[in-house]
């Protein structure tokens, strides 16, 4: 009997690509709605993505450039928070009206590993809000055990605070978790935790260094769809199709 008993999943990037068409164009519009003329464009949003946290982000835009308006810190960190409530509603109604489809092979491979009896869970550092959009909308069929979100832990990815939690939550060791993620930060934090990590990358991380993952692939991949090129990994009979059986085995 395999050890595997759980897929944890980070969101954004992973289950919908956001970062790029949801996250970024969210937070512009806010900027405009609250009179402000800055505006992420893609490769700045890229250096922010460095950054766990949208709240955290806007502070990190603020401190190293600034907004059009100056404020002082107190100033801040109130819009700061009113403007990241704005945005989110935004980026829901995003995911709400299908603007931000989910990404290749995620809906079949979460139904893979709920037909195989593992636990599920999402594990982001989006909003609470954000997650639960996705969860009760395109993945209202999936049952998941866990889904952790937002401030639920005061430390953001690099650091393995929220798979810890997740661990914890569902009395799992490191050793029997896959961990799906797409980015640097997010590998660091699953790897810290101690579980096996696969890694689906997009136009955001594809040129980051995520080599520390076990498997690295561009998707997970569709049979009558996109199909996933292999980065990393020696996954037996791969056909494009990243299949949970195999990682079962795999990492088993």
């Amino acid at each position: 009997m395999s050890k595997i008993k759980a897929v944890f999943f980070d969101q954004d990037g992973v289950i919908i690509d956001t970062e790029r068409d949801g996250h970024r164009v969210s937070f512009n519009m806010t900027f405009k709605e609250f009179g402000f003329t800055d505006e992420w464009d893609i490769e700045y949003y890229h250096e922010l993505l460095q950054v766990g946290g949208g709240k955290e982000r806007m502070k990190k835009h603020w401190q190293t450039k600034g907004f059009s308006k100056p404020m002082t810190e107190a100033e801040i960190d109130v819009l700061v928070k009113d403007m990241h409530k704005r945005k989110t509603a935004l980026f829901v109604e995003l995911i709400e009206t299908g603007k931000l489809p989910l990404r290749p092979g995620i809906h079949r491979f979460m139904k893979e590993a709920m037909d195989a009896g593992l636990k599920l869970a999402i594990c982001t550092t989006s909003n609470e809000q954000a997650a639960k959009a996705i969860t009760e909308g395109p993945l209202k069929d999936i049952k998941f055990e866990v889904v952790l979100a937002g401030d639920v832990v005061e430390k953001k990815k690099p650091d393995p605070a929220i798979y810890n939690l997740a661990l914890e939550k569902l009395g799992l060791k490191p050793d029997e978790v896959m961990v799906v993620e797409d980015s640097k930060n997010g590998l660091a934090a699953a790897k810290a935790a101690g579980t096996n990590v696969i890694v689906t990358t997009n136009h955001y991380t594809e040129k980051e260094d995520v080599s520390a993952g076990d498997i690295i692939v561009s998707c997970l991949g569709d049979p009558d769809g996109e199909k996933a090129e292999m980065r990393k990994g020696d996954i037996k009979d791969f056909d494009g199709v990243v299949h949970v059986s195999q990682l079962v085995k795999l990492f088993g």
